[in-house]
């Protein structure tokens, strides 16, 4: 903003004090009066032309920018490298995993040390980071528990450590809804129990027959319907359903490619749309006998080809972005799981840092 006010103080200048300057010199008044008129115009004309002109317009764009905000060039490749995670794993003390606790592993994580990603410049956010980011802001995380272990992770970056007390209490009330508002920062957040792909589209439905979309919206099943129906088929039809009720809903006219989503006229914003993948399952630790017959590795790797196949996700023209907890969980190990499907808070932590620096991508810009 400086930049673009400096700037026109400089043509205010020119106009002005250049014929003040040649009236010094003893020209005539009428050639003075030519010569201002002719620099004005010139300098209108300039003024308009500056868009048609690349360098001239981003040397202008860039000096108008706060210095606060940096414009990330390389989004596509930024996007790409966000799972780029590495994992410190000291004491595996993993207590109360489901219970949603964010210490119930003793280490860090960090995005790997490799020129590509340290040119992103992801970064781990501060609660006053967070809460500028998502002032405002009307957040969705619906699914499973994965989802809700998600969402207490978010919730740890907004609120103080003896407000998050009582608030997993409420929001590890088996099966149920959970809303809050969190006053400070104006944002409201709501968590939906949905364990089936069904469940997401008659949210979808909701959303759009309501004509009021959330401005982050973060979802994702599968473990249930691969423990009680076990049909990858089946899975794959629901989220092609899926997919369908999403398209419809954005507050656009996507015609989605094979490249992703092309984007036309919007009366109003699209929200940010997020896919939480299925962690890594570790079949030996999983709890039951009957997890561990029906929840194989084969049966896991055809609910991932289903999900890819749906074209849900933007990799494959769909229009969203996946959180890929898979890649998350595979990185941590069996350190950061008792049972073999719930992963220690570091895990979810890592994943929340994930989609706030996507929103930032997506935003073009770095806070």
């Amino acid at each position: 903003m400086v930049g673009a006010v400096q700037y026109g103080a400089l043509a205010a200048c020119v106009v002005l004090f250049v014929p003040m300057v040649m009236a010094g010199w003893h020209l005539s008044r009428n050639k003075m009066l030519f010569f201002s008129g002719a620099l004005f115009i010139t300098l209108a004309v300039g003024v308009h032309l500056t868009p048609y002109f690349p360098l001239i317009s981003n040397f202008v764009n860039s000096s108008a920018k706060s210095p606060s905000i940096v414009v990330i060039e390389n989004r596509d490749s930024c996007i790409s490298l966000l799972h780029n995670i590495v994992y410190d794993v000291k004491i595996p003390n993993l207590d109360d995993i489901i219970e949603g606790s964010n210490n119930d592993v003793d280490g860090s994580w960090a995005w790997a040390r490799s020129d590509p990603v340290a040119s992103c410049g992801f970064q781990k956010l501060g609660r006053a980071d967070v809460s500028d980011l998502l002032n405002g802001s009307w957040v969705v995380v619906a699914g499973d528990s994965q989802a809700r272990l998600v969402a207490v992770s978010l919730l740890s970056l907004v609120l103080r450590s003896e407000e998050m007390d009582s608030v997993k209490v409420d929001l590890f009330k088996r099966h149920s809804d959970y809303q809050i508002v969190v006053d400070e920062i104006g944002m409201k957040l709501d968590f939906v129990w949905a364990p089936y792909v069904r469940n997401l589209t008659d949210l979808m439905i909701e959303f759009k027959g309501n004509k009021n979309y959330p401005d982050v919206l973060v979802m994702g099943v599968g473990l249930w319907h691969m423990l009680h129906m076990t049909n990858s088929s089946d899975y794959g039809v629901s989220l092609r359903l899926l997919r369908n009720s999403v398209v419809s809903m954005l507050p656009i006219s996507p015609e989605l490619g094979t490249d992703g989503p092309v984007t036309g006229s919007a009366s109003i914003r699209s929200p940010h749309i997020f896919w939480l993948g299925m962690p890594v399952l570790i079949n030996s630790m999983l709890n039951s006998e009957e997890k561990r017959e029906k929840m194989r590795d084969a049966m896991r790797d055809a609910y991932d080809k289903e999900l890819y196949g749906s074209k849900l996700l933007r990799r494959s023209g769909g229009p969203l972005l996946l959180l890929d907890i898979q890649a998350l969980t595979q990185k941590c190990g069996q350190r950061c799981t008792v049972d073999g499907m719930h992963y220690g808070g570091l895990v979810y932590e890592a994943a929340v840092h994930v989609l706030l620096n996507a929103l930032l991508i997506e935003s073009h810009q770095k806070l």
